[in-house]
């Protein structure tokens, strides 16, 4: 996996959490990637997030299918 590409999905966990609970998180980096193949990839992603100053480590999960162009946020929540 490339990291443009795990960074890309790092902050499309952040931005759907935010969207999903009206939340401000801020994107800092992923800190731990890995990819599960099912009917395309199913990453479990380690992020760190600024929540109101503090930052914060997260557990998400992001279900990608490329050739759909298809990206869910099937799990998020504090590591």
């Amino acid at each position: 996996q490339n990291d443009g590409e795990v960074e890309s999905l790092g902050r499309f966990a952040i931005q759907e959490h935010n969207k999903n609970q009206n939340a401000a998180l801020e994107f800092t980096r992923v800190v731990k990637a890995e990819q599960q193949v099912v009917s395309g990839k199913l990453y479990h992603l380690t992020v760190e997030a600024v929540d109101g100053g503090q930052k914060q480590v997260y557990e998400a999960k992001v279900w990608v299918k490329p050739w759909l162009n298809f990206k869910q946020l099937n799990e998020f929540k504090k590591a």
